[in-house]
């Protein structure tokens, strides 16, 4: 599990009139990594992961915060505004952020939990620019980096397939085995146990973030075993979960085959499919952080950590077509209250889960 430190709480709703007026381009001359930010010149960019910027997920939340946080302020796509750099193998991070470190890009986002090493090396080198890393911690004075309580919005994900399920039978697909989807399967677990301990809960991980076709293998197999809820924290590998579930729904209609979403709401990946998604709400801390370095609160190195009690996670609306909407929302509810009094803490590994007593 990556390890938490102390950090400042980021507020995910930024009073009116804080934000400042509209930025003019940045100098295209000032390819120094020194750039102070502030009211004038303030640019910002972000690296995605293998997975793209348009992977439906996590770098495509991203890439959103980063564009509203473009819009609002007056900037531009490309240098001296906001923009990013798309990743195609592991070799890229190091060059990616270095690229945008001199072009004079005043922060510098890592999107993943891939990046941490390059992350650190292109830190030590450019001591003078900002990073901020999401879903990993890097210790430097000049990194921000921000985590989510994954396993909170997953287990609101789990409430929902429980109360769901006609078969008693569910499924989960992750990406990889790796802390960040660790937490977002034991909380999916720990919450279908807080409703049915008896409905089966089938997990299998994928290897990779970016193999819709792989996502889609799984899924045929768990829905040929009898799950009727799947829920995927796969980023672009989820996308042939998708596929397979509106496959098969075309093909009978009067059977069930839900699927759950991760990062964004998804429900545009299926309207008579997708139930509802566990929300990982990376575009407004994405938004916020950059808000706030332009501001001159840049927060280097300290953790800042997203939860329910933050809203920086969370459960989307659930499908229309659910036959049991207004029950689903109402335990979702009662079980987000919970959370966020602190009177239920969700267990965010598996070691956790096994003593992990809903009651």
């Amino acid at each position: 599990m990556i390890k938490r430190k102390a950090g400042i709480a980021l507020s995910l709703i930024l009073a009116a009139g804080t934000l400042l007026g509209a930025c003019g381009k940045g100098n295209d001359n000032n390819d120094k990594a020194g750039n102070k930010g502030g009211e004038d010149n303030f640019s910002v960019a972000m690296v995605t992961d293998v997975g793209g910027v348009d992977d439906k997920s996590f770098n495509q939340s991203s890439w959103e915060g980063l564009q509203n946080f473009g819009k609002e302020n007056g900037l531009e796509k490309g240098k001296g505004g906001y923009d990013y750099l798309a990743s195609k193998s592991d070799a890229d991070y190091t060059t990616n952020l270095n690229r945008l470190v001199r072009e004079g890009f005043d922060l510098v986002y890592a999107i993943g939990f891939l990046m941490p090493s390059a992350v650190e090396e292109i830190a030590k080198q450019q001591k003078d620019a900002k990073f901020s890393i999401v879903d990993a911690e890097v210790d430097q004075p000049n990194v921000a980096s921000i985590l989510f309580k994954e396993h909170e919005a997953g287990f609101l994900a789990g409430i929902a397939a429980a109360k769901t399920t006609k078969t008693n039978h569910v499924g989960f697909i992750g990406g990889m085995d790796v802390p960040v989807i660790e937490r977002f399967q034991t909380g999916f677990l720990a919450g279908v146990k807080a409703v049915n301990p008896d409905v089966k809960v089938d997990v299998q991980f994928a290897g990779a973030f970016d193999k819709a076709e792989v996502g889609q293998a799984i899924a045929s197999k768990m829905y040929s075993s009898g799950a009727d809820v799947i829920f995927h924290a796969a980023g672009a590998t989820g996308v042939g979960l998708f596929k397979e579930a509106n496959d098969r729904k075309a093909k009978d209609p009067g059977k069930d085959f839900w699927a759950i979403g991760v990062d964004r709401d998804q429900a545009d990946m299926g309207a008579d499919v997708v139930l509802t998604s566990a929300l990982k709400r990376v575009d407004v801390a994405v938004k916020d952080l950059a808000t706030l370095t332009k501001d001159g609160k840049f927060p280097g190195g300290k953790v800042t950590l997203f939860g329910l009690a933050e809203d920086g996670v969370g459960l989307a609306a659930i499908n229309e077509k659910a036959a049991n909407k207004a029950e689903i929302e109402s335990l979702v509810q009662e079980w987000t209250d919970k959370i966020k009094s602190g009177d239920v803490k969700v267990p965010e590994t598996r070691d956790e889960l096994s003593a992990f007593n809903p009651k």
